[in-house]
């Protein structure tokens, strides 16, 4: 009995001293060796790194093809500005050709194979016709009537277009042209006694205005 006595105080310090606590635990970074990664943590680990890689991937893609299609504009761009001015150029180049070597035409009349120039409206069918005189358009002659001194009617004088040699100025009213070419060029640039142009040669292009002509 007094041994039991003798133990109760302990026992009943012990109780007063309630549940023992837990201990914090630190790792020294120097001797602690990592934890190696679970198969979930691999596997996701791969995952992310496959999805960043087919992102940058598909960026590439993308901006290579953007950049393909801003050479391609510009490729196209520069061909068709390098075709307009190329056509440009060659225009202007026979354009200044043409009218260094235009032909300048001139009304003439015909006196057995070298005209008297004349002024132009002997050669304009509507002075001509509204004048007593006539147009023969196979020929492309003009027939105005000799009116004598006394008044009688002494027949007709015919006239008809002359054309100068290429870049050649044109000839002065009753100016004597030997040898007059009356065949009108067909692929030259016509000038008339004012400097009109009255046919345009080059690029296959031309115009034409005024009277009838050879």
């Amino acid at each position: 009995m007094a041994d039991d006595g003798a133990h109760e105080p302990e026992e009943q310090g012990a109780q007063e001293q309630g549940p023992r606590q837990g201990r914090i635990r630190y790792q020294d970074p120097e001797t602690t060796q990592a934890r190696e990664p679970t198969l979930a943590e691999q596997r996701a680990r791969i995952a992310a790194e496959k999805r960043r890689e087919e992102q940058r991937q598909a960026e590439l893609a993308a901006a290579e093809r953007k950049s393909q299609t801003r050479r391609r504009v510009m490729i196209g761009g520069g061909a068709t500005v390098g075709v307009v001015a190329l056509v440009a150029a060659l225009y202007s180049a026979s354009e200044v050709s043409n009218q260094a070597n235009a032909v300048s035409r001139y009304c003439g009349a015909d006196q057995h194979g070298q005209a008297t120039v004349q002024s132009d409206q002997f050669c304009d069918e509507h002075y001509v016709t509204t004048h007593g005189g006539h147009v023969d358009h196979h020929t492309g002659m003009f027939f105005m009537p000799i009116v004598l001194p006394g008044g009688g009617f002494g027949g007709f004088q015919s006239y008809r277009y002359g054309y100068t040699d290429p870049g050649a100025p044109p000839p002065r009213v009753g100016q004597t042209v030997p040898h007059a070419n009356y065949s009108k060029p067909s692929g030259s640039t016509i000038k008339d006694s004012t400097g009109k142009t009255v046919q345009r040669g080059g690029f296959g292009i031309s115009s034409k205005s005024g009277s009838s002509g050879s």
